[in-house]
């Protein structure tokens, strides 16, 4: 979303090591999987690579099929801020919304 772009172009601003972010899942949680997001200074072998309005995202190979059709929001209210997935494919996710399953 648009949110998400200016947000990973403000968190980049002062990393210019970086060249985007890289977005996976990991076994973990009470439910299954969990999101990743860290920085990335260069794009895997097996990587899909996202170009969204100048920021690159880079998908790790094992995630691929689990975010197929995600959207990546940056949401900021009173209490928190933080990156969302909206995925098309989760099946369950856990009571406190930390781990889902596909």
């Amino acid at each position: 979303t648009p949110s998400a772009v200016q947000k990973i172009k403000e968190l980049l601003k002062d990393k210019p090591e970086h060249v985007g972010v890289k977005v996976g899942v990991r076994t973990r949680g009470c439910n299954g999987l969990s999101y990743t997001l860290e920085y990335t200074k260069s794009k895997g072998d097996s990587d899909e690579e996202v170009v969204q309005d100048g920021v690159r995202v880079f998908i790790e190979k094992k995630a691929q099929l689990t975010l197929l059709g995600t959207e990546m929001d940056y949401i900021e209210d009173k209490l928190s801020s933080e990156f969302v997935f909206n995925n098309p494919n989760i099946k369950g996710t856990c009571g406190c919304g930390e781990s889902f399953n596909i």
